[in-house]
């Protein structure tokens, strides 16, 4: 009889070796400058992808205080800039709405919703002037399709799936909010870029039913394909790694290793000197099922690299909560 103990230690030593591969390749990984990396598309986590609907709400808490210079942390007004930033803490609601037709093809719609407060100095004629803006807000919608394919041992769950992603991100934040003094914020604080971005990607979804867990892999390009009043956000590489573990029949074990690298932005109201940059965090979390088809779960995203462009804020750690639900 196989120990189950063993069969976790063994997982989980699987897993940590795969998380050093990927840094040894150079992956990447971040929260970004407002909304965290964690993937919870659950078809991905080995969950059974039925014809149907899903329904995804999760909460997100990151709260970037610490400002950066390339890889290193700085006091505020350290590096010398226009405005020097103090901190941004966002409360980000997202909820994506999912629609699986067949076996081979599903469509995803997400809709984020972010409550924004951001402070900084402005440095105007020797003299620094508190700035501020709060504010809660639709950001921009994302609409991906897929087209999976299954291994030829697949009704097994032995090998897994592997298929495509595309869709686009629209231009449906609003992009002209501005504080209490009538002074519109920073075009990477506004809800939405204006920007219609391509969104291109492939993942690999793997099932180790020996040890009841599974794995997946994921790689997703954005591009924004034209300019919103002198202003280009920069394109968006990002890879996900990640590891789900069935530790009971309602409980899961999951491990991600988040991938990001955002190039600078471009235009006349674009900061492209401090814009971008090259991140690497991992995601512990779990899950619970409360009912068939319905879970709720958590992770903790901790930085483990972390290099800006110029001078950026950055989070220490970041929270997300959720529910999901088939129906």
């Amino acid at each position: 009889m196989v120990n189950k103990k063993d069969v976790t230690a063994g997982a989980w030593a699987w897993l940590l070796s795969m998380l050093s591969m990927s840094w040894s390749m150079g992956a990447l990984a971040s929260c970004g400058a407002a909304f965290c990396a964690v993937n919870t598309n659950w078809n991905l986590q080995g969950l059974a992808a039925e014809k149907g609907w899903r329904l995804d709400l999760r909460y997100e808490y990151i709260d970037q205080g610490q400002p950066m210079a390339g890889g290193d942390r700085v006091g505020v007004g350290q590096v010398s800039r226009h405005h020097d930033e103090v901190k941004t803490v966002n409360r980000n609601y997202v909820g994506t709405l999912d629609y699986t037709f067949n076996d081979q093809w599903g469509v995803a719609a997400t809709v984020p919703v972010s409550d924004r407060v951001h402070t900084h100095l402005h440095n105007h004629h020797g003299a620094q002037v508190t700035e501020q803006w709060d504010y809660t807000r639709l950001g921009d919608v994302r609409v991906l399709g897929r087209y999976q394919l299954r291994s030829a041992n697949a009704e097994r769950m032995s090998l897994g799936f592997y298929g495509l992603n595309f869709g686009l991100k629209l231009p449906t934040g609003e992009r002209d909010v501005r504080n209490a003094a009538g002074d519109r914020a920073e075009r990477t604080l506004q809800p939405g870029s204006g920007t219609t971005d391509l969104l291109l990607g492939a993942y690999y979804n793997g099932v180790l039913p020996s040890v009841g867990a599974s794995w997946f892999v994921q790689g997703l390009w954005q591009l924004p394909t034209n300019s919103k009043e002198d202003y280009r956000p920069g394109q968006r590489y990002s890879l996900d790694l990640g590891y789900r573990y069935e530790a009971t029949d309602n409980v899961g074990l999951m491990l991600q290793l988040n991938a990001l690298r955002r190039e600078r932005d471009s235009g006349l109201q674009a900061e492209p000197g401090d814009s971008g940059g090259t991140f690497l965090f991992v995601s512990p979390g779990a899950s619970y099922a409360v009912a068939k088809g319905t879970q709720i779960y958590g992770f903790i995203q901790k930085p483990i690299y972390q290099y800006v462009n110029g001078v950026q804020l950055a989070a220490d750690w970041s929270a997300i909560v959720g529910l999901s639900t088939r129906f």
